[in-house]
């Protein structure tokens, strides 16, 4: 995002949530408009069947549940750089889909570093993860070769506005909701600043768009917008 700015963290990306684990779930709730209509979208656009799932990003495990109800008998490859998010996700799957959690095959990294083999999955799906790529591209191409023909690849994230006035509308309009009574503090809303000006690499739809039929998706859509938030479809 642009609008306001704010020193960079030292810390990465990983750390900054690795050590808000706790507080996460409340926190996104408070900072992300339409969070959970977004990710209920989300799963609508999701293919009715898939045996071989993968997802980016799954954080504390809130799409990771919801992808554990809607495929019963999937296996799963859940991936994240902060282990803390994925022994939370790990522990929330093994409570309530223990049949799941032993599908499941939990994978700490980063999504530009990862070794897919090819055509293991049947989709691929993230939430909120992929804006702090900064090479898309490349991990498009990757999830492309590691995805099984007619698949499917959805995802939920930040995109950045097709010019920037309009980007600093969204974002203007972002701030407004967290500074919203019972939303986020002040010391929150900093703390995200300083995570956006670190770690945040915002992409145009129009650039995702041609970034993913460069690596050979077919059928992308731009299928639910909110401000910055925004779900992205494309079929392999």
């Amino acid at each position: 995002m642009s609008g306001e700015r704010r020193p960079p963290s030292e810390t990465t990306a990983a750390g900054y949530f690795g050590g808000m684990v706790d507080s996460y779930d409340s926190l996104i709730r408070r900072a992300v408009p339409s969070y959970e209509e977004m990710t209920a979208r989300l799963l609508d656009y999701l293919p009715a069947d898939a045996a071989r799932v993968l997802e980016l990003g799954c954080g504390t495990g809130n799409l990771s549940l919801a992808l554990a109800a809607r495929y019963p008998r999937a296996a799963f490859t859940f991936v994240d750089a902060a282990p803390e998010m994925l022994e939370v996700t790990r522990d929330r799957l093994e409570r309530a889909y223990p049949a799941a959690e032993r599908r499941s095959e939990f994978v700490l990294g980063r999504f530009e570093e990862l070794a897919l083999s090819a055509a293991a999955f049947d989709l691929s799906t993230s939430s909120i993860s992929l804006h702090h790529v900064v090479d898309k591209g490349a991990v498009y191409r990757a999830l492309f070769g590691a995805l099984a023909p007619s698949s499917a690849f959805c995802f939920a994230d930040q995109l950045g506005g097709g010019t920037e006035a309009v980007h600093e509308i969204n974002w203007k309009r972002w701030l407004e909701f967290c500074r919203e009574p019972g939303n986020c503090s002040e010391a929150e809303i900093e703390s995200l600043l300083e995570h956006a000006a670190a770690h945040d690499h915002y992409t145009p739809l129009r650039e995702h768009i041609r970034l993913l039929e460069a690596a050979g998706f077919r059928s992308v859509d731009c299928v639910w917008r909110n401000w910055i938030w925004g779900i992205v479809t494309a079929e392999r």
